[in-house]
């Protein structure tokens, strides 16, 4: 996590900088993969990485074939909204895609996110790596998996 800081903040960032070379590169020896993520000022006012569109921008400026984004759909709606013109670019970028409700953080079942939507655009968009599900359930986490059968997922 990026922490506390101010984006425009010269030491914070050369700070973040480093780490991200140092965690980086020892990672890269481990053939692991190092994903960012934005969090959106709301959940985690003051964050240091309340954008995706600073967190994209910072992948390349590092130069470490390792360090991805982490697209959070639910910190994405809230910070920018436009959420699918963002995966379409930000695609060859994405290390993972987390997925909740917007904005109750709950199942990803309604709200004003079309999940079913955004999962053909993943499949359109030969995404292959994992969906996480980061949101509180509404109530016991097996009954609120119908979301998941509703897009034809089985729950085993």
């Amino acid at each position: 996590m990026a922490g506390l800081a101010d984006w425009n903040d010269p030491l914070a960032m050369a700070a973040y900088r480093r780490s991200l070379d140092h965690v980086g590169g020892t990672l890269a020896e481990a053939g692991v993969e190092l994903l960012i993520e934005a969090i959106n000022p709301i959940d985690m006012p003051g964050y240091f990485l309340a954008s995706v569109d600073n967190a994209a921008g910072l992948i390349p400026l590092m130069q470490l074939p390792n360090l991805k984004l982490q697209f959070d759909i639910y910190h994405c709606q809230i910070i920018h909204g436009d959420v699918t013109r963002r995966l379409r670019r930000l695609l060859p970028i994405i290390g993972h895609v987390q997925v909740a409700s917007v904005p109750g953080r709950h199942e990803p079942d309604g709200e004003e996110v079309n999940y079913a939507y955004l999962f053909e655009e993943l499949d359109l968009l030969g995404y292959v790596g994992f969906v996480g599900c980061e949101y509180r359930p509404r109530g016991q986490t097996r009954d609120g998996l119908g979301w998941f059968t509703d897009l034809g997922g089985q729950v085993l």
